[in-house]
């Protein structure tokens, strides 16, 4: 017993650096990337996850798509497939 006694404030430890390293990170990317997608507008200019450059010509709030224009013509996607990440270097002030 003596030995998981010594264990014990290592164990907590490990919780701890998990909790603020890995979850919490995780979850504030998560709720940016819900922000993004929720405040998408027509203008706004993104790059999907795929790496297509594009400009946003209308959002759809029923299927939770939106049509975007690209130099090759319009395509309606999925909003879940553009890129917070990339498409802030684009849009720096958003």
């Amino acid at each position: 017993m003596e030995g998981f006694s010594g264990q014990m404030p290592f164990l907590l430890l490990m919780l701890v650096v998990f909790l603020f390293f890995i979850i919490l990170p995780q979850q504030r990317r998560q709720k940016k990337e819900k922000n993004f997608i929720k405040n998408l507008t027509k203008g706004d200019r993104v790059i999907t996850k795929s790496g297509i450059h594009a400009k946003v010509m209308e959002v759809n709030e029923k299927d939770n798509t939106c049509v975007i224009e690209t130099m090759a013509g319009k395509l309606k996607i999925e909003r879940s497939a553009l890129s917070l990440e990339m498409s802030q270097k684009l849009n720096p002030t958003k």
